[in-house]
């Protein structure tokens, strides 16, 4: 039997970290907590569990927190947790198999991370594998009969067992935060810290947090440097931000550099409201129908679905079709994420 080493970095979870704990404790060797920050009972409910408590001074990186924590570990294995997750009953009993079974070659174990869409998260799926249980110490291999050379990709296991999220409260602020600070810093992101930026303003940013991102992703969209999936996403944010301005000469501009390709939901969908708030509502339904069923979403899963749905009710409403509206409305909440 494998031994793990839980290790987790906290700042004020008082409210949630025994349940964390609770879920767990028995099935790890070592609990290990650093601690940013907390000014409430967050570390003396840590040192109940465990006399491996640390403090971090928190530097704006999530990163070195967490590798500070690693390097606090002595077990073969590391499981990285965080404080609003729990482990339920019959997935106890999965970690637990997995403890028992796990073979010494396998270096990542992934796991579902569940109830994703109920909070708001910058996620599209409600269960998707994320990693989560780590070797500590890794062995290089050779490998290849001919040419032979060192294996260094990771051995990785897709297990059964899923963990549900069950947060107090938002982190949008806290992260839009980051993100920005990045950008004064550095000037850039990387590619995958510039989707999640994206994401994050598409499912829970506010109007001033879309205004504040303007500059950054128009710079994106006319460097001639992205992908095309990165030019999609930067553009749904400019024409987002441009809307809520009412430079519609912007707004157009951008929104025409998706359409004439392959047009995004999110796009689609401000088309929509752009000729919704101009009156023209034929054409606004055109629009929301095009993002509801003609295109796929990139950011923001409820713009593919739901949220044209329910403005095409809006426009046949406003056109006297009530029908058609509330067939269109009955299809928005019946809608699900699939």
């Amino acid at each position: 039997m494998v031994t793990i080493s839980l290790c987790m970095i906290v700042k004020n979870e008082e409210k949630v970290l025994a349940r964390c704990l609770d879920s767990v404790k028995d099935l790890v060797d070592e609990i290990i907590i650093v601690d940013t920050g907390s000014d409430d009972k967050t570390k003396a409910i840590a040192a109940s569990y465990t006399d491996k408590v640390y403090d971090f001074t928190w530097v704006h990186d999530f990163s070195a927190a967490r590798n500070f924590a690693f390097s606090k570990a002595s077990c073969e294995y590391i499981y990285s947790a965080d404080a609003d997750e729990v482990i339920d009953g019959e997935n106890r009993e999965k970690f637990r198999q997995l403890k028992e079974t796990l073979l010494p070659e396998i270096e990542i174990v992934q796991m579902y991370y569940g109830n994703q869409l109920s909070f708001g998260t910058i996620y599209n799926y409600d269960r998707e594998l994320r990693p989560k249980l780590f070797k500590r110490m890794r062995s290089f291999e050779w490998i290849e009969p001919i040419h032979e050379t060192v294996r260094l990709e990771p051995v990785v296991f897709d297990s059964e067992i899923e963990i549900t999220h069950l947060p107090q409260e938002s982190h949008t602020g806290r992260d839009l935060l980051a993100f920005k600070r990045q950008i004064e810093k550095e000037g850039i992101l990387s590619g995958r810290l510039t989707n999640l930026y994206a994401k994050e303003l598409f499912v829970s940013g506010q109007d001033k947090d879309f205004l504040e991102a303007e500059e950054f992703f128009t710079g994106l969209a006319d460097s001639g440097e992205l992908s095309q999936e990165q030019l999609k996403e930067a553009v749904c944010v400019v024409t987002r931000a441009a809307l809520l301005r009412r430079d519609y000469l912007k707004f157009y501009r951008y929104a025409m550099k998706d359409i004439a390709s392959e047009g995004v939901s999110e796009v689609c969908y401000l088309l929509g409201e752009y000729y919704f708030l101009t009156e023209e509502y034929e054409e606004a339904a055109v629009w929301f129908y095009n993002a509801a069923f003609e295109t796929h979403s990139v950011l923001n899963i409820h713009y593919g679905g739901d949220m044209p749905l329910k403005r095409l009710a809006d426009c046949y409403r406003e056109l006297g079709q009530q029908e058609a509206a509330e067939e269109y409305k009955a299809m928005a909440e019946s809608w699900t994420a699939q």
